[in-house]
This record gives structure tokens, sequence and C-alpha cells, in this order.
């Protein structure tokens, strides 16, 4: 096992990117990962958010308005989880998210397409709509107002990096004796330790 677990990550990452067409099928995404997240009162809510990018941590972007942003904003310990079944892999990761840069978030917000850009202001993410309440039609308005024009990054929406205190790797096995490496550290100046957990 590396002494990071990072190196193991993008090691298990870059064998899902050249994997065959026939190992994995078409619809899987290898960036998708669940997302749990807890408020005050220790209710605990579980999505699936996408991936973007793997520096110091693992980022997503969201509106910070939504019911994740809301909970992160009052309780910023949050876990993930990415499932590669075709691969008989599992990562579990926990840890405290934060908000990436203004300039971050900027940055991959005019790197999406147009479409998910003007939905991105349309929709009021995780609020209950009135069954009037045309999206469509907002984001036609939208698009009209920004004809010929960059459309700015919202202030609402925007990056978050949850910086791991822990991560599991598991790989299963047909005896079902899978195999579970933790990696476990206080804080991002120290060393990670290692163990490995029982099936």
């Amino acid at each position: 096992m590396p002494d990071d677990p990072f190196v193991l990550f993008h090691q298990w990452w870059d064998e899902l990117s050249s994997a065959s067409a026939d190992v994995l099928p078409e619809w899987f995404e290898r960036n998708a990962m669940t997302l749990s997240t807890s408020g005050e009162e220790g209710s605990v809510k579980s999505r699936v958010v996408l991936l973007k990018a793997v520096d110091t941590g693992f980022c997503f972007f969201t509106n910070y308005d939504s019911s994740k942003g809301e909970q992160l904003s009052k309780n910023p310990k949050a876990a993930l989880q990415f499932f590669w079944p075709c691969f008989e892999r599992q990562v579990r990761i926990e840890g405290i998210v934060s908000k990436t840069s203004a300039e971050f978030s900027d940055q991959y917000f005019q790197a999406r397409p147009r479409s998910s850009q003007l939905g991105a202001i349309a929709s009021p993410q995780s609020k209950v709509i009135d069954a009037t309440y045309d999206l469509q039609h907002k984001v036609e308005e939208l698009e009209k107002a920004y004809d010929g024009k960059i459309i700015p990054r919202p202030s609402n929406w925007g990056g978050y990096r949850l910086s791991p205190t822990t991560i599991e790797f598991w790989q299963g096995r047909p005896s079902r004796l899978h195999d579970r490496f933790r990696y476990v550290r206080e804080s991002s100046v120290d060393p990670w330790s290692i163990d490995r957990l029982a099936p």
C-alpha cells in the first residue's frame, strides 16, 4: 500500500479510465459519488453528485442554497462514497468540507455548457416550487437576456472541497473475504496511518 492514499485513488481512477468499452457499460459514470451530509439536529441526507477535481481534496459543485449547502453550512463534516461494481471496488471518504475559491468556481462555471450555466441560475435547487413555475420558460428568458454575453456565475453557486481525514479502499473477492484498507490522519499536516480491516 502506498503511504499516500491519493496515490492509490489515482491508480484506481486511471484503471477505470483505461478500461475497455466491454468492461464499462455505456451508462457508467466513474465520477459519480454519493455525498452524505447532516444538519445540526442530526438528520442525514445522501445524494449522488459528480467529482470534478482531485487536488488536496475531492471537489464538486452545487447551489449553496440547496439542501446539501444548508447542511454543510451548519455541519461541515461529510462523507463520500464511490462504488465501481465492474471492478468490485469501493472507496469511502470522510472529512471536512469547505467552499473552493471564487476563482476556482468561476473557472469551472465558465467551462460548463451554456445550457448548464442557465439552468444553475434558473433553478432554486431543493426549494418547493409552485406547479405553475415554468423552469423551461425561465431558462428561455435568461437565454434572451444573456444573448451574445458571458453568463456570470451566480454568487450562490460554486464549488466545495472535501478534505479527507479518512479514506477506506475496499476490493471485493469471490470468497467474500474482501480486502479493506483504511487511511486515517487528524489534519492535512499529519502523516497517514494505515489499518487493515476485517471484511
